[in-house]
């Protein structure tokens, strides 16, 4: 019933229908208490924290994936290679289940949700999860010069010296209504309020927006082995399983390296068995790395993960890194 639910409300969204129309109410209800609740911030009234490092919110205005975590290992790299030291936090799956605590080595997908763990493999920087963003964020201040902050551009519990909001170019901003009517937690003019607006793949165009792609690097086998080119698999049948926020762009992905595929959807943070992610059937599985952290135990034989990484378009991607680096170094040198 919950998968079912949820996409009928997906496909109703961004399926270009306008049969969410009885809950117009409920989104002017929504919308009404999103507006007092910023309008308090604003004022005052609400406490906000603000760090004394430079802070980096990497959000989006719709519910579904945008491709936030992509963009957010990209330009945490981007900033690594510059010499900034610097940390991610994020709320975690529900709230990573605690109050606020650093990522350690020794931590599962499962203690410290999926995305945390991606990032902090990836990358081996700083990571730090709670359902309060700013609990997180203190967590990494001693140690981080720029913190980048993974979601939370609605968390105004915590303050951002620049904000990135994400687009889905396949899906843009659905049917434009606020939730649960539509997809939007915020106005679509609340674009026009962020320092940059990135829209993930073709589709989609918004003025000033760069571009990002997902590039896939590799096809890693989940129980360990060598890593192969995504050209291997080309002209074969396989099963593309994926519990993400827009499983079809990773279906489209695979599709347009040649691939023909069956899929496989969860609803977004449920993890997969090897029996419903299809393994064992003959055919080779293909995961997002992210439902891949939470594969552990026997079963997985033949199940590779599609490592993808972020590409911006030279010259915007390079202006935006050096925007944020330069503001965060004067920054330093205020607080120093």
């Amino acid at each position: 019933m919950g998968k079912r639910l949820h996409d009928w409300f997906i496909a109703s969204w961004y399926g270009g229908t306008r049969r969410t129309f009885w809950l117009l109410p409920l989104a002017w209800l929504f919308a009404t208490a999103a507006g007092i609740r910023r309008w308090l911030y604003r004022r005052g009234w609400l406490e906000t924290y603000r760090s004394r490092r430079f802070v980096v919110v990497v959000g989006n205005l719709t519910v579904g994936g945008a491709g936030k975590t992509p963009l957010v290992l990209w330009l945490a790299g981007k900033l690594m290679a510059r010499g900034l030291p610097t940390g991610v936090a994020l709320r975690g799956y529900r709230g990573a289940r605690g109050p606020a605590r650093r990522v350690g080595a020794s931590d599962t997908a499962g203690q410290a949700g999926d995305e945390a763990f991606l990032i902090r493999r990836r990358l081996g920087l700083p990571v730090a999860v709670g359902a309060s963003r700013a609990e997180a964020v203190r967590l990494l201040e001693d140690e981080c010069q720029v913190i980048v902050c993974d979601d939370g551009l609605q968390h105004y519990a915590l303050a951002r010296d620049f904000e990135i909001a994400v687009v889905d170019g396949m899906r843009g901003l659905g049917n434009g209504w606020r939730l649960p009517a539509g997809p939007l937690r915020e106005p679509a003019a609340r674009l026009a309020e962020v320092d940059a607006v990135v829209v993930n793949g073709p589709g989609r165009e918004y003025r000033g927006a760069l571009r990002m792609t997902l590039e896939p690097l590799a096809v890693v086998p989940v129980a360990g082995g060598a890593r192969r080119p995504l050209a291997d698999f080309a002209g074969r049948e396989v099963v593309a399983a994926a519990a993400i926020g827009n499983p079809g762009r990773f279906f489209e992905m695979l599709r347009g390296h040649g691939l023909a595929i069956e899929t496989r959807t969860l609803p977004d943070h449920a993890a997969f068995t090897p029996e419903l992610a299809g393994a064992g059937r003959g055919k080779p599985v293909l995961l997002t790395e992210k439902d891949a952290v939470k594969c552990t135990g026997a079963g997985w034989g033949d199940t590779w993960w599609v490592e993808v990484a972020a590409r911006l378009e030279p010259g915007g991607g390079a202006e935006l890194v050096e925007s944020i680096a330069r503001r965060a170094t004067a920054r330093g040198r205020r607080e120093s």
